[in-house]
């Protein structure tokens, strides 16, 4: 029996969202674009899902545009606001995820804008007094761009507080929701931000989709260049299985929001103190008993002969979890956001993330075998 605890990675497809894409790979296939009706009952089921989500994160449909995923939404965002809307100066994080961090270097090497990384707390949190100092230090134009919640220690973000300096500093603020579409009650209406993100197969949707938010007193080019779909803002023929994918599983995810994130917060803290009570030395990563998700769970073993291997023998014996530790070890290059927060080489960092599939059994199956290991 394989046990998968990696759903901050990925998740597994949810039959009622297959059964809503099935007909759109099989009888449905036509060409949105296309002016007869095969093209007209897909170009429907497009503007249907993209009202869905709308409606769900309390947007204008015109401010939702479907994407292939996180990394491209942010990436559009991002050099959007730095071509379209002359910022200048962009301000982000250490331990954001690479589809920014990658993005902001890469403009940052063309000399495009100049880069700032905001102070964390020693629980892993931005230090929004330092944030406030340098929005203050400059006169040029500026994007902020934090992560609403990190997909590796999973710390959460308060993301009214920053659209609240943002706006003080007349800033363009852009968050990666990706771990928190699907995830929580997200208002768009009365959360200060330009740009978010999401992808469908964080929340049991399928991989390949995503959107973009761009508020509607934003206005920027395309990144993709061609066709003119999405509102001439997301150039290629749409993704559409994908698309009505996206928002039955967001619909989905919303509807079950309740006893969903509750029963998922108690296996994220059965597990924190099983471990507590059967592993010596161990710890945790980042704020995991304060603004943490509900998903993630980023343990540190103490490093031993035996738990330097830990991720490979927990593979061999069917267990799925992520890791990255502080130091580098063979083709591993570590996580720069353990290294960020806790750079200690004695220590061996593996995320554990759940969903609703999994179950106390699993926990305890996984504890067992962990003692074993280490």
């Amino acid at each position: 029996m394989r046990i998968y605890l990696d759903n901050a990675a990925t998740t597994a497809l949810d039959k009622e969202v297959l059964n809503a894409m099935m007909p759109f790979l099989t009888e449905q296939f036509g060409n949105p674009s296309s002016i007869y009706s095969y093209g007209r009952e897909t170009r429907l089921a497009i503007e249907q899902a993209r009202k869905m989500v709308a409606k769900i994160l309390n947007a204008h449909p015109a401010e939702i545009f479907f994407t292939s995923g996180g990394t491209e939404s942010s990436n559009t965002a991002i050099t959007a606001a730095v071509k379209d809307l002359g910022c200048r100066h962009i301000i982000t994080s250490s331990i954001e995820h690479h589809a920014t961090l990658h993005t902001v270097e890469y403009l940052d090497k063309l000399d495009l804008a100049k880069v700032s990384y905001v102070k964390l707390l020693p629980n892993g949190h931005a230090d929004l007094d330092d944030l406030e100092k340098l929005l203050a230090s400059t006169d040029e134009k500026t994007l902020v761009t934090l992560m609403h919640a990190n997909n590796e220690i999973g710390n959460l973000l308060d993301i009214n507080a920053v659209g609240e300096l943002c706006k003080l500093y007349n800033a363009i603020f852009h968050s990666d929701t990706v771990q928190t579409v699907g995830h929580y009650p997200i208002d768009l209406r009365s959360t200060p931000v330009h740009f978010i993100t999401g992808a469908g197969h964080k929340f049991h949707g399928p991989k390949g989709t995503g959107i973009l938010y761009i508020n509607e007193n934003v206005r920027i080019s395309p990144y993709i260049h061609g066709g003119g779909q999405e509102r001439n803002m997301r150039a290629g023929t749409e993704n559409l299985y994908g698309i009505v994918g996206f928002a039955k599983a967001l619909e989905l995810a919303n509807e079950h929001y309740e006893t969903d994130s509750a029963y998922i917060g108690t296996l994220k803290y059965y597990m924190y103190d099983e471990l507590r009570k059967h592993i010596p030395g161990v710890s945790f990563n980042g704020d995991v008993l304060g603004q943490s998700l509900y998903t993630v769970l980023n343990v540190s073993f103490p490093k031993t002969e035996r738990s330097e291997m830990l991720l490979f023998n927990l593979d061999i014996n069917n267990i799925c979890a992520s890791g990255g530790s502080a130091c580098t070890s063979g083709a591993d290059a570590g996580s720069h956001v353990i290294r960020a927060i806790n750079n200690n080489p004695n220590q061996i960092a593996v995320r554990f993330s759940f969903c609703k599939h999994n179950t106390k059994d699993e926990i305890d199956m996984v504890v067992s075998k962990l003692k074993e290991l280490i």
